[in-house]
């Protein structure tokens, strides 16, 4: 049975099938937990595990797929540009904000990974966990990481960081826009970006905004957190 998702456009089919029969459910039930890309993710590993399909053969057959994730980010640039006067006049923030979410979130894994004896090779395949895939996975492999450990601590990273933002919002009392959409994007990239868009124009620019940044502070940090691990 496995012959039929050795293709490239046989795993394409799945991964969009999966992703409306997820959307589906959403817009029918609108719960929270029941996030697109969740249930998406729960269907293609079934499948996947019921063909027998490794997944070697699953990552080779969707690099269509991982090839548009970087355009889909620039596309982001479009928002930016809208809001060009609010991010010149609040830069000081917007970056302190970033760095700091940054430095935070490597860290806290560190932290947690050392507590609980991780080896070394899990840490740098966590380390990643808040930018978007293509940097992600590309820092994993540097700092000799487990690429499909990355691919999946980010997925789980972007969803959770969907369902719980706003609710999370409510009870911190978060009312800023800018706020929102910082806290989305440093923290759950381009998934976390889906929800600020939702909440309005502005979070999403910045949300865009922190996914860039936040990319390129993490691949400026992450060799000096490993160099402190060694």
């Amino acid at each position: 049975m496995n012959a039929i998702f050795t293709s490239e456009i046989a795993m394409l089919l799945l991964c969009v099938g999966a992703f409306f029969i997820g959307k589906y459910i959403f817009v029918r039930t609108k719960v929270a937990i029941f996030n697109p890309l969740l249930i998406a993710m729960i269907l293609i590993i079934i499948v996947l595990q019921i063909s027998n399909t490794p997944y070697e053969t699953f990552n080779k057959g969707t690099k269509m797929i991982q090839f548009f994730l970087g355009p889909t980010v620039v596309a982001l640039g479009v928002m930016l540009y809208e809001q060009i006067d609010t991010i010149k006049a609040n830069y000081k923030s917007i970056l302190v904000s970033i760095v700091t979410g940054s430095f935070i979130s490597i860290l806290s894994i560190v932290l947690i990974c050392k507590t609980f004896h991780a080896d070394l090779n899990v840490i740098s395949s966590l380390i990643p966990k808040s930018v978007t895939t293509p940097i992600a996975l590309s820092l994993s492999k540097q700092m000799g990481g487990i690429e499909a450990l990355t691919a999946v601590s980010v997925v789980i990273t972007g969803i959770l960081g969907n369902i719980i933002a706003v609710p999370l919002f409510k009870i911190l009392r978060v009312s800023d826009r800018i706020a929102k959409g910082l806290a989305l994007g440093s923290s759950a990239h381009a998934i976390g970006t889906m929800k600020a868009i939702e909440l309005g124009s502005l979070e999403g620019a910045i949300s865009g905004l922190a996914i860039g940044v936040t990319g390129v502070i993490t691949a400026l940090l992450s060799p000096l957190f490993q160099s402190w691990l060694y």
